[in-house]
């Protein structure tokens, strides 16, 4: 007796006011869903403009320019026969609001408004949109002049309400709400709501997708019912990657899930339900709670001569279990995004042998794997995109290493305080990847900008192990630095290429003087398990002895031919140290005393309470005197929410009281110091370091 129901979502990999290219790409991904039998369409959040159009939300052509592809969407013969649920900004009643339309065969069957915006972190919804407060409420929404002539419509519904057709009930929610704790699945579920959609614009951050996975299990699993999931994949133009991952759950199973990374601009994925799975489902786990009545205030919009369902399909279903992400190759798809779209030929590291500029090279070896798999898979535009790349419309690429050595240089920057070891593991890991590389001696360059400080001032910085003082020694150090971005600029404008940038040990107009940064705010032991996964899986040898090295900028004289200067050492603290207090700074909201009792406890087994203490104060005085680096911060890959980058994500000042005097009292307080406790700490550690 069973009711079988074919569904589509899709992932597309959007761009930010591509009106054309965002059209294509939707009506791509409706033929493709009718091909499959699908009777119903659900596509990624603001598809239709894009999501990160950001300011541009305000402006009216933003809006105009949606309802036009709207309307060339609504006239296309691809969107019959097949219920199309897309995402455009409207406004009504003179305010702006993130919706989906749902239309039928040249008709809008409901405009429903997103009710629970994001607003935190890389999210910011509420200045461009309001969110929808009328629940279970519907009002009349009169439409452009342009729609009426194709639909015929004046008015069409707007609000919080459900899609009815002959043989079951739709209901969406809209990215946000699936992770709210007062979900409108829930309600929606409860009172029947059989089909419950999601249109997401969810960007990737390491294990991020695991949550989303287990959300919408857990959302199934409770309540019942068919759960679609739709993304936006790609670089839309801003820092973000959205990760794709559509998926469609039934009853706490995900039967069909897309990929997480991948280089096709349109993805659908489709599943065939049973209804009847639905039903007996939830009348053995939600009898109870099930109401009589429907909640909803207003009657439901309906296209009861439309029915989903078919008795001539195979159900087909197989429970998807979901497996292990890789989530090593979002930078990756992210700088293919910006290469084919920048208009660029190629990307330039200067490659140090250390830890941040390997995992920046092997991200983009990573992404020539990718693509190199998929012209192997007969991806046509991945293969007209790299031929418009390397300027050579014949040519296909073979293997990895090969595309690497087309679009892909690294330089050694060397100086006298070099090592040989350095030298040799960039070498050894450019040969490994084929990239093209090359050594640069700026010392030239370094004892020219030393000659005219010294003309200016009348002196001769030097390091302190040569006698120097610390300012002077900063001094030299500043001018290591500044030839990075004059030597590279000559070269990435001769070369038409894109300068990446590498934060790590973050040096001022250094790592902020590239293009981009695909390595963002990672932290050294993310990027380490990343160098492990390439050495397993791309067979990078050359890495095992990079991962062994300690880490170090090498700016200082050597001593006996080997390393002076460690990361570490400067700063104060490990990696690892700083990987746990930057989580605790950012994504748990930590102050100095907050983060204080939470280590005593954590670093116990380690540290005493007066260790965490000196250690903690450390951070934060070395956090407040560098914030000023995040306002010149490169464009960077956003992966992670202990990311540093202050314009915008990490909306904290750049300039602060370094002595944090009432919190570090607070600390000696419970560390049982006196004042002189916190004098002593100041004396060891003064503004001037």
């Amino acid at each position: 007796m069973g009711r079988k129901v074919t569904l589509a979502t899709c992932s597309l990999n959007q761009w930010a006011l591509d009106f054309d290219g965002n059209f294509e790409r939707i009506l791509k991904s409706i033929d493709v869903s009718k091909s499959r039998g699908a009777k119903y369409r659900l596509g990624p959040e603001l598809e239709i403009c894009g999501y990160g159009c950001g300011d541009h939300f305000y402006e009216s052509d933003t809006l105009l320019h949606s309802f036009q592809v709207l309307k060339k969407l609504l006239e296309s013969p691809s969107t019959q026969d097949i219920i199309c649920d897309v995402g455009m900004p409207i406004m009504h009643h003179n305010v702006r609001y993130n919706c989906r339309v749902l239309f039928l065969n040249r008709k809008i069957l409901l405009i429903r408004p997103k009710m629970m915006m994001a607003n935190h972190g890389n999210y910011r919804e509420l200045r461009w949109f309001s969110p929808w407060k009328k629940l279970r409420q519907v009002e009349e929404y009169f439409l452009p002049r342009m729609l009426q002539e194709v639909t015929g419509q004046d008015t069409v519904p707007f609000g919080d309400c459900v899609l009815s057709t002959k043989d079951t009930c739709i209901g969406s929610e809209i990215c946000a709400e699936l992770w709210s704790p007062r979900s409108p699945h829930v309600d929606m579920s409860l009172d029947g709501v059989e089909i419950i959609t999601n249109s997401s614009a969810s960007h990737h951050e390491l294990r991020k997708a695991d949550a989303r996975v287990n959300l919408i299990m857990s959302a199934t699993h409770k309540c019942g019912g068919i759960y679609l999931y739709a993304n936006q994949k790609g670089c839309d133009g801003d820092r973000l990657y959205y990760d794709g991952c559509a998926m469609l759950a039934v009853n706490g199973d995900i039967v069909a899930r897309g990929a997480q990374f991948s280089l096709d601009d349109v993805e659908v994925v489709t599943a065939t339900f049973d209804l009847e799975d639905v039903r007996s489902y939830r009348g053995e786990t939600c009898q109870p709670h099930l109401v009589s009545s429907s909640i909803l205030s207003d009657p439901l919009p309906t296209c009861l001569w439309f029915g989903l369902c078919s008795v001539d399909i195979d159900i087909g279903k197989t429970c998807f279990k979901p497996d292990e992400l890789s989530n090593g190759l979002g930078p990756a798809c992210w700088l293919w995004d910006y290469l084919r779209r920048s208009g660029q030929a190629g990307f330039l590291v200067p490659l140090s042998g250390g830890v941040d500029s390997s995992s920046t090279a092997c991200i983009v070896y990573s992404m020539c794997v990718l693509v190199c798999r998929a012209v192997q898979d007969g991806n046509n535009q991945v293969l007209e995109d790299v031929r418009r790349v390397v300027c050579d419309p014949s040519y296909r690429p073979q293997e990895p290493r090969e595309l690497c050595g087309r679009v892909f240089t690294t330089c050694y920057m060397d100086s006298e305080n070099s090592s040989e070891d350095t030298h040799n593991r960039a070498k050894e890991l450019a040969n490994q990847i084929g990239s093209t590389h090359m050594t640069i001696n700026i010392e030239l360059a370094v004892k020219g900008m030393l000659g005219i400080f010294s003309l200016v001032t009348g002196k001769l910085p030097s390091f302190r192990a040569n006698g120097g003082r610390l300012v002077l020694q900063m001094a030299i150090i500043s001018f290591f630095i500044l030839h990075y971005p004059l030597l590279l600029a000559v070269y990435s404008y001769t070369d038409r290429v894109c300068v990446l940038s590498l934060t790590g040990y973050f040096t001022k107009y250094d790592c902020s003087s590239a293009d981009i940064n695909p390595i963002g705010g990672i932290s050294k032991t993310d990027l380490k398990s990343f160098l492990h996964y390439c050495v397993d899986h791309f067979q990078l040898h050359s890495l095992r002895g990079i991962l062994a090295a300690p880490p170090t900028a090498e700016l200082e004289p050597l001593m006996e031919g080997q390393v002076s200067q460690t990361d570490e050492t400067d700063m104060g603290m490990t990696y690892a140290e700083l990987s746990v207090m930057g989580r605790l700074r950012k994504i748990s909201k930590c102050g100095p005393y907050s983060m204080f009792c939470k280590l005593i406890h954590t670093w116990r087994e380690t540290l005493s309470p007066t260790q965490v203490a000196v250690t903690v104060k450390h951070f934060f005085r070395r956090y407040s005197v560098n914030r000023h680096k995040m306002t010149t911060i490169t464009p960077s890959y956003h992966a992670e929410s202990y990311s540093p980058d202050d314009n915008r994500f990490d909306l904290r000042p750049f300039l602060y009281n370094t002595r944090w005097s009432l919190q570090f009292r607070c600390i000696d307080d419970e560390v049982g110091w006196n004042s002189m406790g916190t004098e002593l700490f100041l004396l060891l550690f003064k503004p001037s370091q």
